[in-house]
């Protein structure tokens, strides 16, 4: 049995009951400590939580009363109150070092408060959401977002406990206790630099061949899949610290941004390297592409361009010269912000596994539309340097990583600049 560790159970007691009882019971009977916070919007609650929903709402600013009033005229502030009022009372317990894990139960707006408070946690502590409303196409992704957070499909409501229904809070409660119990942590240590590496299936062989030669070079490669989600949690682990430089390979998300592609990423890509002044190495993989895999729309808009299609979810449509320029003028404005040493690294034989001679994708000379274009907006012209290889070859792995450490070199040449304060 492992060590004695603290979970606290987000739940709203007022509609539910002997089912939360039964979730703090399991998880005591394991030797944990729970802790139930409770924060109930709409009625007084039954039983009162370890953490009651009266101090839940002062602590994010509003009196219980006027919560409850709010969730019934002002359901949204009611229940902003309440997540920002949890968050801060978890955000204390996990600084006193009693909360290892987390776990949320209920319905949708169980769901959402216990959630948005998962996400205040460090990557790598334990948090599960046990929910019928795990799997709904529509709101899994308000839920989740970037953060490492463990979905539990109930199936069920969590209403009444019945033998099915005690059948998936089981396993939610083992499901975080083998994850507290088995946990290394959030105190992740590293013993080399932390790189970052965007990545995705057409750039796989440059991304793979580069792994090893980083780590021959002193560095500990971390690998982000550049599919709208995990380029942009790499953004965000990048201002938190996490990644000490990039090797940006596949940064087709700025694309995908400006012409609404299914791996769109969101407005800020390239600007966590830009405003850290973190070493960027960067590759147009997936700028020849956009994804519109399911998208009718899209795809009656694109059929007189070339269409690859991957399988019924993914389809991949190769993106025009002007689409490109377009591109080229966001990465440059980007680029001539950028705090540290960057080289951008274009190979003129192709720039994915479908780009290439006798591939319907290859298109040289909206490749070179980009590239023009880039070259006459950046700033620092010579940092846009062209390699007589293809992208998807080891060889170009090579390229890069010699250039990454090239980069790094410079930025620790660099003198601290230190900003005055105004």
């Amino acid at each position: 049995m492992a060590s004695r560790r603290g979970i606290v159970i987000i739940c709203n007691l007022d509609t539910r009951g002997e089912d939360i009882v039964f979730v703090k019971h399991l998880i005591e009977g394991r030797g944990h400590e729970a802790i139930l916070l409770d924060f109930s919007m709409e009625e007084p609650p039954p039983f009162p939580g370890d953490i009651r929903t009266e101090d839940v709402a002062l602590r994010g600013g509003l009196p219980i009363e006027v919560v409850r009033e709010k969730y019934r005229s002002d359901r949204d502030t009611a229940t902003n109150n309440q997540i920002d009022g949890a968050g801060r009372i978890v955000d204390e317990l996990v600084k006193q070092g009693r909360v290892h894990g987390i776990i949320g139960i209920g319905g949708g707006t169980a769901t959402l408060v216990a959630t948005s408070v998962m996400k205040r946690l460090p990557f790598g502590m334990p948090k599960l959401m046990a929910s019928p409303m795990a799997a709904h196409p529509a709101y899994i992704d308000k839920y989740v977002g970037t953060r490492d957070i463990t979905m539990h499909h109930t199936v069920l409501d969590i209403v009444k406990m019945n033998p099915l229904l005690k059948a998936q809070i089981v396993n939610a409660v083992g499901a975080i206790c083998g994850m507290v119990e088995m946990t290394q942590g959030t105190a992740i240590v590293f013993d080399k630099p932390c790189v970052a590496i965007s990545s995705f299936g057409f750039g796989e062989m440059a991304v793979q061949s580069a792994l090893s030669m980083l780590e021959d070079a002193g560095f500990t490669p971390i690998v982000c899949h550049a599919q709208g989600k995990g380029d942009k949690a790499m953004e965000e682990m990048i201002r938190d610290g996490a990644f000490q430089g990039v090797l940006d390979i596949c940064i087709g998300g700025v694309i995908e941004h400006l012409f609404k592609g299914n791996r769109d990423p969101g407005p800020d890509r390239l600007l966590a390297g830009v405003e850290t002044g973190i070493p960027m190495l960067l590759a147009p993989c997936g700028l020849d592409i956009l994804s519109y895999g399911g998208r009718a729309d899209m795809l009656e808009q694109t059929k007189d361009r070339v269409q690859y299609v991957q399988d019924a979810l993914r389809v991949q449509v190769r993106t025009t010269a002007d689409e490109l320029r377009q591109a080229a003028d966001v990465i440059a404005e980007r680029l001539n912000r950028a705090r540290g040493p960057w080289t951008f690294l274009v190979p003129t034989q192709g720039w994915s596994s479908l780009d290439r001679p006798g591939r319907p994708i290859y298109d040289p000379a909206a490749d070179a539309a980009f590239v023009a274009r880039l070259k006459e907006k950046v700033d620092a012209r010579e940092r846009v340097k062209e390699v007589d290889l293809h992208l998807y070859t080891p060889e170009f792995a090579r390229a890069a990583v010699d250039e990454f450490v090239s980069l790094w070199g410079e930025a620790k040449a660099r003198p601290v600049v230190k900003e005055m304060a105004s």
